[in-house]
């Protein structure tokens, strides 16, 4: 999966605004619930975790992607790039922020919340957004060219078969004058209610609230945020 390359292409895709409102809307729930000991799963380039640090959070951030995660220890952040099943500590609250669980396939979700289930104390909170059906099939799908500095970035994304395919290209100039070329793909699933429901139940999950959100849009929600307990 381009994890590591849409690492290299992230600063240029102008998704601040986003980025500030879902976690602006994760970190209230944190603080109004007063939580802190906290692991962020799929913790990108630190961006929720700076959030934690400056409002004093203990806090512990993991990625698959190594290039991520160099990021966040250039900012003095909390991080490693380790799967979640090789986490040995415990937290009282987890958070899986901007479509975590759309990159796990369908048939590894419920491996992926069993292996969440065991990092949290009990009665610990479980908070994850995922894309809608609106969001991929209205909002995700779609080209973007970005012409800046020494770089080309194209991205095509396609919604098909409850499947986001994001193919990623990346030109950069090198010394010589001549563009060097990188590729790859994201896949994203997309995951109904009911089945993220159902998978939560199994795996230990009590189910507080399903809030619709709406990041991209007001038309229709694009996002759904669980709220969920360790049993």
């Amino acid at each position: 999966m381009g994890l590591d390359l849409y690492a290299k292409i992230e600063p240029y895709l102008d998704f601040e605004e986003e980025v500030y409102t879902l976690h602006k809307e994760f970190l209230r729930f944190v603080m109004v619930n007063d939580l802190n000991n906290i692991i962020d799963i799929g913790c990108g380039q630190g961006y929720f975790l700076e959030n934690l640090k400056v409002n004093k959070k203990n806090y512990f951030g993991i990625d698959l992607s190594v290039e991520q995660i160099k990021v966040c220890q250039e900012k003095n952040l909390n991080a490693q790039a380790i799967a979640l099943k090789d986490v040995k500590e415990k937290f009282d609250c987890a958070t899986a922020i901007f479509d975590v669980l759309n990159y796990i396939p369908k048939n590894e979700i419920k491996t992926f919340l069993k292996e969440a289930n065991l990092v949290l104390n009990q009665c610990a909170y479980f908070i994850f957004d995922v894309n809608s059906y609106f969001g991929f099939d209205e909002i995700a799908q779609g080209c973007i060219t970005i012409d800046v500095e020494d770089k080309f970035i194209a991205i095509d994304a396609n919604f098909e078969d409850e499947k986001l395919q994001t193919d990623i290209t990346l030109f950069e100039k090198q010394e010589n004058g001549l563009f060097s070329k990188e590729q790859d793909s994201i896949i994203q699933e997309y995951h109904s209610k009911e089945f993220l429901t159902k998978a939560l139940n199994e795996t230990g999950f009590e189910l507080v609230e399903i809030k619709e959100f709406n990041l991209h849009t007001q038309e229709i929600a694009d996002k759904l945020i669980f709220i969920c307990k360790k049993k």
